[in-house]
């Protein structure tokens, strides 16, 4: 450091100048004033105003000196005082220019009541990276005055040549902070100084291009919702008028609208009410809209209109019939309830009690059995219109009692739009899944379903939205399920239930033949006398490559048949017309999946050895084959108890505890060595472990599997059983008979053991299956160890 001065400091609160800077400073100040005029005093110059001096050819210098929170930097700014004189409004002002950096010593009083420093020159530093840094701010500095229209300061800038002149340029600019500009005054190296004052510009330089974005985007909405709303009023003007000219300004006249419509009294009385309130209603609040779509909801609702019913009984069965082989019970049911309301209307007896009596029939069965397109024939048949509702996995009561219409975007529920859909109050609407539909946080929509299935409540129904009472006594409502279980007992117990087990073979190829094989020749671009399939081809694809309780498998299983035949013909290997016959079917499908065990070898037969049975269950895709398996621990690998794999569920757990328990005690009254019992561990299983097994109708084929492993006889092939047992030998009914008969059909059972108690069930089994069948009832566990177990042979091997 060189050439001391001793110069007048100028505090500044909160501020810094930098060199370069031109500054005006209020002389009003205290400390302001007498430093001007303590450095006047020292340089000779003509008096402008009265006590204060300048224009002098040697300038009056001061230092300005930084004061941030009462304390001085340790560099200030050399200033030379330029002028001084009156501001507009009378005040006096001087004039301040920045010269150069100083180091500020030891302050002190002075003479004219102002404080004196001697201040030391400070030399700056520079390296080759200055001049290019130099050159990049002022790119920024000059990009920031194109921005804010500074175009007279462009030119000065450019010709400022030295990087340290251009690294103080930041000291004008208003978007750095006191401290940030201390920093750059106490900043010796330029490089430094300008690469901070570079960074700092450039981060007000992307914050000022977001800020315009935004600005620019929210001017260009302002316009466009101006624009919009003027468009919108001459639209409105310009339909005003031609509506006037033509007569169709009606439409929008709610209240001539729905005074001409016939609505009940109630629902009128509401909707004029708020057509009321839609009068009073500014054009631009939201509620308007509101309005307008609850009275076109309620003016769509045909609540007078109602299609008269079919009442030709005969017609009806032809109809049901002609769509559906089988499933007479069904169309039994829609029957006895078209007679009774043919006989009621022809007596002029009219609703019963004053009020129509909605049938709400639940169709039960696993997939496949034709329940959704069962509610289609019976629409037909009743002469009605048919609106079907899905209900699987919807888990908001607001599907089915719709929104309130304080929400944003409320609908009504889903029977309200089937009914608005169907355009009629008696339609045949189908609840779809209903045992698909959940629950959590939102509501149970099944508790929703409790009114709107109610005959007794139905005809008062108020959904959410409306807010008006809907009769729906009138409508005949059609629910489906595939398992009644997750069904809620109140919920079930205002349904009649009609169980749709499963189709025979028989009506497999009834329904193949008359309505799959048409249906999917259309979808393949084929016609009937393309491609013909026999009935012993159909009766192979439901017993070997199918096996289920519906047809959905077998569709898809004659779409593939008829796809192979297609490819063939593209490609000239084959010739139309074709027939497919039994023994044709492995070229298009392959080997057969499901081989009735019958007809296996006796090596290959899952009860071929001792310890295996073969019982019947009941699942969600109808009735099934179960086999449970059996089998002794080696004596010496010390194990004992009971062992049970499988997925077992708490029910087939306690029917296998039982079993044991009932051969522990009774197995010497039936010839079997107890002994092995008690010392050896048993293990049972029920194989497909990944699938999840329970009930009740496993007891009895534990105990035969049990006892087929103690005595070393072999369960017969072609028997299947179901019926639980007690701890003293009686096997208890079960349920699901008339499901697990046609399961053992279609596995190619031949004899079929049931508890006696379930004798009653088999009325309602096809006589088809019964006389293919040889049922047994029984009553106790010996007569189905006589019935299921092979005759005692000296060649047949022993329990160890």
């Amino acid at each position: 450091m060189s050439d001391t001065r001793l110069l007048p400091v100028l505090p500044l609160d909160d501020d810094v100048v930098l060199p370069g800077m031109v500054v005006p400073l209020d002389l009003n100040e205290g400390d302001t004033r007498a430093a001007v005029e303590s450095a006047q005093a020292r340089t000779p110059a003509t008096t402008s105003l009265p006590g204060i001096r300048s224009g002098a050819a040697n300038k009056a210098e001061v230092l300005i000196v930084p004061r941030v929170h009462g304390e001085y930097a340790e560099l200030g700014t050399v200033a030379t005082v330029e002028r001084v004189g009156r501001v507009p409004g009378g005040k006096t002002a001087v004039l301040l220019r920045g010269t150069g950096r100083a180091a500020v010593g030891r302050i002190a009083d002075g003479p004219g009541g102002a404080r004196w420093v001697h201040a030391d020159d400070v030399s700056e530093s520079t390296d080759d990276r200055s001049g290019q840094l130099s050159t990049e701010y002022k790119a920024v500095v000059i990009s920031l005055l194109q921005q804010r229209g500074g175009w007279q300061m462009i030119d000065a800038v450019q010709q400022i040549e030295q990087p340290s002149a251009v690294a103080d340029l930041s000291g004008n600019a208003p978007y750095l902070t006191t401290e940030q500009k201390l920093e750059l005054l106490t900043t010796l190296d330029v490089s430094a100084r300008l690469e901070k004052a570079l960074e700092w510009s450039r981060e007000y330089l992307a914050e000022l291009e977001v800020t315009d974005t935004i600005r620019k985007d929210v001017q260009e909405g302002m316009d466009k919702q101006q624009k919009e709303f003027l468009l919108r009023r001459q639209l409105e003007a310009i339909r005003k008028e031609l509506g006037e000219l033509d007569g169709s300004a009606e439409d929008d006249d709610y209240r001539a609208r729905v005074e001409a419509a016939e609505l009940p009294e109630a629902v009128k009385k509401a909707a004029l009410a708020e057509v009321d309130k839609l009068e009073r209603t500014s054009e631009q609040s939201p509620e308007g809209g509101w309005i307008r779509t609850w009275l076109d909801t309620v003016l769509e609702l045909p609540w007078n209109e109602r299609t008269e019913d079919s009442y030709d009984i005969a017609a009806a069965r032809a109809v049901l019939d002609a769509d559906h082989a089988g499933l007479d019970d069904v169309k039994e049911r829609i029957i006895e309830y078209l007679a009774v309301r043919k006989r009621r209307a022809e007596s002029g007896l009219g609703p019963v009690g004053g009020r129509r009596s909605g049938a709400v029939l639940a169709l039960a069965g696993p997939p496949g059995v034709g329940k959704t397109s069962l509610g289609e024939s019976v629409a037909k048949a009743m002469g009605r219109t048919f609106v079907r509702v899905a209900l699987g996995g919807i888990r908001d009561e607001a599907e089915i009692r719709g929104h309130r219409r304080t929400y944003v975007g409320a609908l009504p529920g889903r029977i309200v739009r089937a009914i608005k859909e169907a355009g009629s109050m008696n339609p045949v609407v189908l609840l779809d899944e209903i045992d698909k539909v959940g629950a959590d946080y939102r509501g149970d929509p099944t508790a929703a379903l409790l009114e709107v299935l109610d005959p007794e409540q139905n005809h008062t129904f108020r959904d959410h939205y409306l807010e008006v009472e809907l009769d729906l006594s009138d409508v005949v409502f059609l629910a489906t399920a595939n398992a009644l279980e997750t069904v809620p007992a109140p919920l079930l117990d205002r349904m009649e239930l009609v169980t749709l087990d499963g189709y025979t073979e028989h009506e497999k190829v009834t329904i193949a033949r008359d309505h799959l094989l048409p249906r999917e020749l259309e979808r393949a671009g084929l016609t009937s006398g393309d491609v013909t399939l026999t009935d012993e081809a159909f009766g192979r694809i439901a017993a070997e490559y199918t096996r289920e309780a519906g047809v959905r498998d077998a569709n898809r299983t004659i779409a593939k048949v008829l796809r192979k035949i297609a490819t063939k013909v593209a490609l000239d290997e084959l010739a139309l017309p074709v027939t497919v016959d039994a023994d044709g079917l492995e070229t298009y499908l392959g080997r057969p999946r499901h081989v009735p065990e019958s007809s296996l070898p006796e090596s290959t037969q899952r009860t071929s050895t001792p310890g295996v049975a073969t019982g019947l269950a009941v699942t969600g895709a109808g009735g099934d084959v179960l086999y449970i398996e059996a089998s002794l621990a080696d004596p010496e690998s010390g194990s004992t108890g009971l062992q049970l794999t499988g997925q077992l569920g708490e029910v087939m757990k306690e029917s296998a505890q039982i079993a044991l328990s009932y051969l522990r005690s009774r197995g010497a009254e039936l010839e079997l060595p107890v002994s092995d019992l008690k010392d050896r561990g048993i293990h049972v299983h029920v194989p497909a472990g990944a699938v999840p097994k329970d009930g009740p109708s496993a007891g009895v084929t534990m105990t035969t599997a049990l006892a087929s492993l103690l005595s070393g006889r072999m369960v017969r092939t072609d028997v299947a059983m179901t019926g639980e047992v007690s701890l003293t030998g009686r096997v208890l009914p079960i349920g699901g008979v008339k499901q697990k008969l046609l399961a053992a059909h279609r596995a190619g059972m031949k004899t079929v053991i049931i508890p006696q108690r379930n004798e009653p069930d088999l009325d309602d089994v096809p006589a088809e299956v019964l006389s293919q069948l040889d049922v047994h009832p029984v009553a106790n566990v010996r007569e189905v160890l006589e019935l299921a177990l092979t005759p005692a042979s000296a060649e047949l091997p022993q329990a160890a």
